[in-house]
């Protein structure tokens, strides 16, 4: 996936889309939008950057699985078997990213699938068709001819964290590489935070055992 930061007016349509799509609870989100500000009146400069599964090659979430609930399917997708998962939380605590959190419903982990049952049939992510700038594109890697690859090969885009060795699938074109590289996980989406702290206390266990 490519997200064009250029593009991105910070409507949060691929936000609600994806929460729709997925049958996500209310107060939980698969994908979430962070607004960053850059300099002072009368210069100030914004920017939206959307934070989701990364969907890595070398997935830790995958690794840290008990019962290999989550699974990296052949087409690079990482995805989970919800019946499987016991809501240890595990790969909530693992994920680098953010990206998980317990749903409370499913009492499973849950994340962005980048919308598997769609790819299955042959249609793209609800969050790609729904949004308005265009900023998102979704295709195959491997398909040096696809426009994902063209979008890559033609401009200076950037992932996050490269730096973990996790081979992340979201790539960016970055309005401003400078702040994205700055920013903290921790200001972005505060709830994965909460959600980590209760993995590591034991306190997430409680959730599922109700």
């Amino acid at each position: 996936m490519v997200i064009d930061q250029r593009k991105c007016v910070g409507c949060h349509t691929c936000i609600i889309a994806c929460k729709s799509e997925n049958n996500v609870p209310l107060g939980y989100w698969r994908s979430w939008m962070k607004g960053i500000q850059k300099g002072s009146y009368p210069n100030v400069k914004n920017f939206f950057l959307r934070r989701l599964c990364n969907h890595c090659d070398n997935p830790p979430c995958v690794d840290v699985c008990p019962v290999q609930a989550t699974v990296k399917r052949a087409d690079g997708l990482v995805t989970m078997y919800y019946g499987k998962c016991i809501g240890c939380g595990m790969c909530i605590a693992a994920c680098p990213y953010d990206a998980r959190f317990f749903n409370p419903v499913r009492r499973t982990a849950d994340k962005c699938s980048f919308c598997a049952h769609r790819i299955d049939a042959g249609l793209l992510p609800a969050c790609v068709t729904s949004c308005i700038g265009r900023a998102i594109t979704f295709g195959d890697l491997n398909d040096r001819g696809s426009e994902v690859s063209k979008l890559i090969a033609a401009n200076a885009t950037v992932v996050i964290k490269p730096e973990l060795g996790t081979l992340p699938k979201v790539f960016y074109i970055a309005s401003d590489r400078d702040l994205l590289g700055r920013i903290k996980l921790s200001e972005s989406y505060p709830e994965a935070i909460e959600e980590y702290e209760k993995t590591i206390t034991g306190k997430l266990s409680d959730y599922w055992k109700r």
